[in-house]
């Protein structure tokens, strides 16, 4: 393939990405001891990107055929000059730092080795091991995703890769009733790589019996009543904080619309306590979701250091942002289909570990709330302004985790939040690997780090 990506590349002064992408994916579902789904889809195409004076051009094809390609390549050129038009005035070129060879995800016990058989089974046994939990769970269910990319891109400033990438994930979740209240429970995971990767700290059973476990302790319970709260939260919700309420306001392209992350480089914004990353492979990690290779551009990917010790000093780009904001490219450029146009995207985004220990950290907490997990959804803007539900909420008393509660949900301004951490544990987890980000389109991400005490505003009774 990259000897005929190569023949076609055309003899421009402005760059020319031709990207190759064959997918395989996998869904296998089950929904009360009912088969929903068992599917596999496959497909293949070229995206054709090109820069000419400031403005992008794309088009894409799924006949590999050289003529089709061509006509691609000529439409690609075409709507970039015709773009260029409509936007005369000063650019700043792209700035790339491409990759080359040959990359392939580390992968042990592939999934390509396990049956479709073998996938069903795993879905069936996890939705029935949930509903043995109790009686009181009514309705359950399970579903096993996986993709298999495989990826060649050429260009003329540079790129000449291949690329091979394989993520999956697993989920249960759970419905319990006391005849008067109905509650979920749910759990997931996700990693790069195969199937000892993905279940390698997990397996069906025990994230069966988390799923239900969950909805069944918030049958009957209470909610608190709103308002300001010293919390600390699980890494599953710092993850949450990190990817949505302030990952985004960072990414280059929301930074130039106006976030809340515009001009606050060298200042302030959160506790000494607080180091955020987005990292393309964590080496402390294996397997993390959001691992990425090589970016859409053909880019290399870059750990990025965010929030220093409280202190803003990046923000994530593409090559275009890089150049606008004269500094190097992070690889942050990302798409999700090969008819997609990258955009900048996180990969792993977590809070860095601190020095404390979870004990300590909750024992030194008099009153509070500890939460854990997203549930009901949630949502965040550029202002960095969030509003999320929690999954599973439980009262601090006298530094004791109690009783339980229900309907928690958390909202504030997310560098408020950040500023006000005194505490940070010496713990990590992944745990955001199972979803999808959906930035205009849907990319694999993953996002979590210790936990850590602050203060959020908690939404419950009147």
């Amino acid at each position: 393939m990259i000897e005929f990506l190569k023949s076609l590349l055309p003899e421009t002064s402005f760059p020319v990405l031709l990207k190759y992408q064959g997918r395989t994916s996998r869904v296998y579902y089950i929904d009360n001891d009912v088969l929903k789904e068992a599917s596999t889809k496959e497909y293949s195409g070229i995206s054709v990107r090109v820069w000419y004076e400031g403005v992008w051009g794309f088009a894409s094809t799924s006949n590999i055929r050289e003529d089709d390609v061509k006509k691609a390549i000529n439409s690609a050129i075409e709507s970039a000059r015709e773009g260029k038009k409509d936007k005369p005035g000063t650019y700043s070129k792209p700035r790339f730092s491409p990759n080359r060879g040959s990359l392939v995800v580390p992968e042990t016990d592939p999934l390509e080795n396990h049956s479709v058989d073998e996938k069903i089974s795993l879905v069936r046994k996890a939705a029935k091991k949930a509903k043995s939990v109790s009686e009181k769970i009514v309705s359950s269910s399970s579903t096993y995703t996986e993709i298999i990319d495989e990826k060649t891109m050429v260009s003329n400033y540079g790129t000449e890769i291949t690329y091979s990438d394989r993520k999956a994930d697993f989920r249960v979740a759970a419905f319990a009733s006391d005849g008067n209240d109905m509650e979920l429970g749910y759990a997931s995971f996700g990693a790069t790589g195969g199937w000892h990767e993905l279940f390698k700290d997990r397996s069906y059973e025990r994230t069966a019996e988390e799923a239900a476990k969950i909805a069944l302790t918030k049958l009957g319970r209470e909610s608190p009543e709103g308002g300001i709260y010293t919390v600390v939260l699980h890494p599953s919700l710092v993850g949450v904080l990190a990817h949505e309420a302030i990952g985004h306001t960072v990414e280059a392209d929301f930074v130039l619309s106006g976030s809340a992350a515009k001009g606050q480089l060298g200042k302030k914004v959160g506790s000494e306590l607080v180091t955020l990353v987005d990292d393309p492979t964590p080496d402390f990690w294996d397997g993390a979701t959001g691992m990425v290779l090589v970016d859409d551009e053909g880019n290399k990917p870059k750990k990025v250091e965010v929030i220093k010790d409280g202190i803003m000093k990046s923000y994530l780009h593409d090559a275009e942002s890089a150049a606008i904001f004269d500094v190097e490219p992070t690889g942050n450029a990302r798409a999700f289909n090969y008819s997609d146009e990258p955009i900048i995207r996180m990969r792993n985004t977590y809070i860095a570990p601190g020095e404390s220990s979870v004990d300590d950290l909750i024992s030194s907490t008099k009153n509070g709330l500890y939460l854990k997990g997203l549930g009901g959804g949630g949502q965040a803007d550029a202002n960095a302004e969030f509003m999320f539900g929690v999954l599973e909420a439980n009262k601090i008393k006298n530094g004791k985790i109690t009783e339980p509660l229900r309907e928690v949900t958390i909202s504030g301004q997310a560098f408020d939040v950040l500023k006000s951490v005194d505490a940070v544990a010496n713990d990590f987890l992944f745990a955001m690997g199972a979803g999808y980000c959906g930035k205009h389109q849907p990319a694999k991400v993953d996002a979590g780090g210790p936990h850590l005490r602050c203060k959020v505003r908690i939404g419950g009774r009147k």
